[in-house]
């Protein structure tokens, strides 16, 4: 058995099987035994358990039911955090629900991936086991069509097949979707003209984000700034701006004052996925989804 003990209540653990059909929830009861069932199901539930399976060749895959039944020679992984097992999500918001998919309001902290230790903090995960229940919308499976950074809140799709994400996906890597954010930045941004290009390239990749307009808002020295995504490199927005000098608020990475600081003491990221335009694959149609500029908490679309 290997173990690795971070604290009582965040450590992983790595078995092997050495007793043919014994169900999961037996087998974890077993080998933790200082934690009870109830937080063994949720470890389950919410992502935390995988087996690689005896038979060989196969990569790790999580293990979600308490009765699934273990062969020998299977080996279970266990990555367990408490916090992030038992503490509040702060819920995405339901935009639009379009049958084949459905748009949401990610906010800041949520994640678009899931990590190995939970799967129910991510966007995609949370909409199937929360988010369409909570609005009373039909169950479906949820797949990942794109990703915004944790940081980052606003407009994210959550397609409900595979053939949907398939073609959702081919929008954006055809660059056939129009998507428009919101910054807010310190000081009074220079706005030479009535758009401005930025095009350094990321990471020996060709980049470019366009500022469509910005307005100062002196009583609090901030200028907000509206910005089409041309590629879509990672950071992008958010290295651009800090190369002009002025990097998003609340920037803990890119921005230029984040070591003299209190992390804590932080904004959080002031960028926002504002607007999703496209054509429906299904509809033949233009959509568009917008977030008030006021509030991201009130949703509007057409």
């Amino acid at each position: 058995m290997n173990q690795q003990i971070i604290s009582p209540h965040v450590f992983e653990r790595h078995w092997t099987v050495s007793e043919p059909s014994v169900s999961v929830i037996a087998f974890l009861a077993q080998q933790l035994p200082t934690l009870s069932k109830g937080r063994l199901k949720l470890a389950l539930k919410y992502g935390a358990v995988w087996r690689t399976a005896a038979c060989g060749g196969h990569k790790p895959s999580r293990i979600r039911r308490a009765k699934s039944l273990l062969k020998s020679g299977d080996e279970i992984h266990v990555y367990y955090n408490e916090a992030l097992i038992l503490e509040p999500i702060i819920p995405a918001k339901l935009v639009a629900d379009e049958g084949e998919y459905s748009v949401w309001d990610k906010p800041s902290g949520m994640m678009s991936q899931p990590s190995k230790w939970c799967e129910h903090r991510a966007i995609v995960r949370w909409v199937e086991l929360f988010g369409l229940q909570s609005n009373q919308l039909q169950q479906r499976p949820c797949f990942l069509v794109h990703r915004l950074d944790r940081a980052t809140n606003g407009l994210i799709l959550v397609a409900h097949s595979k053939k949907a994400a398939a073609k959702l996906a081919n929008l954006f890597e055809s660059r056939n979707i129009e998507k428009t954010y919101q910054a807010t930045v310190s000081g009074c941004f220079p706005l030479p003209g009535t758009t401005l290009e930025l095009q350094n390239d990321i990471d020996g990749k060709t980049a470019k984000s366009t500022i469509l307009s910005c307005v100062y808002q002196p009583q609090s020295d901030v200028s907000l700034l509206t910005i089409r995504l041309d590629t879509g490199r990672k950071h992008q927005i958010r290295r651009h701006l800090a190369a002009t000098g002025f990097p998003v608020i609340g920037d803990r990475l890119y921005g230029h004052s984040c070591q003299e600081e209190n992390d804590r003491d932080m904004p959080d990221l002031m960028l926002t996925s504002y607007q999703i335009r496209f054509e429906c694959p299904w509809r033949k149609s233009e959509r568009s989804f917008v977030l008030t500029q006021k509030t991201n908490s009130q949703d509007l679309y057409k």
